[in-house]
């Protein structure tokens, strides 16, 4: 399977990086995943990524990380003009358990979905058709 998407993933941990960047690439065919280590990161390759419109960008996006996580990551995307947000897919990729957490992630109008940890390989084999 293959797709013609960018994809952003914004994660702090060294470990899941390494996972999700080879299962992305083992099961998708996809060769290039840029990496933010936190919310910060994240916004500053938005800003210094502009994309074609035609290309979707994937985000799967970590909710606890150190400087800006997930949610501030989440306030600050909303600021961006329309133009950087079209065609932006966000999957939240976490472990929380806490539904204070969970109600603000799915409540959140730029959140295509919530996604538990370890990486749902086979969830996302449907999700990511379009």
């Amino acid at each position: 399977m293959e797709l013609n998407s960018l994809f952003l993933l914004i994660e702090d941990n060294l470990i899941d990086q390494l996972v999700t960047k080879q299962l992305l690439k083992k099961v998708f065919s996809i060769e290039q995943v840029s990496i933010a280590n936190n919310g910060k990161e994240g916004i500053q390759w938005l800003n210094n990524n502009k994309r074609i419109n035609s290309q979707p960008l994937i985000i799967l996006l970590d909710i606890q990380m150190p400087i800006m996580n997930g949610f501030e990551f989440l306030d600050e995307f909303h600021k961006l003009s329309k133009d950087a947000k079209k065609g932006v897919q966000i999957y939240v990729l976490s472990s929380t358990l806490d539904p204070d957490e969970i109600k603000l992630i799915e409540e959140n109008e730029y959140v295509t979905d919530f996604l538990n940890k370890p990486f749902p390989i086979e969830e996302l084999k449907t999700k990511f058709l379009w």
